[in-house]
């Protein structure tokens, strides 16, 4: 299975219910090293949700704060989708 690599974070009409994101930030106390965060996200799908503008979702953190290249969060991420055969997977850069 291919997985997408998406250089942005999701719309809120975004079309997948099941993908992973990666945000990466410098750190707060050393500007020399990058943390990376990533997430699956489900959108959760029921009759509830069809009333609201925004399904509710659940987010499970794989990977919080962790020292690591964008390069490396994003194969990380990638390698994560292709093994749970999710499609795609959000990187935001920042």
């Amino acid at each position: 299975m291919e997985v997408r690599v998406v250089c942005a974070q999701p719309a809120p009409s975004c079309a997948e219910t099941d993908y992973v994101r990666v945000s990466t930030c410098a750190d707060p106390f050393d500007d020399t090293v990058t943390l990376a965060t990533i997430e699956r996200v489900v959108e959760k799908a029921n009759a509830a949700a069809t009333r609201q503008p925004h399904a509710p979702r659940r987010i499970k953190t794989l990977l919080a704060w962790r020292p690591m290249s964008p390069d490396e969060a994003i194969v990380l991420a990638t390698s994560y989708a292709e093994r749970k055969k999710i499609p795609v997977v959000y990187a935001d850069q920042g």
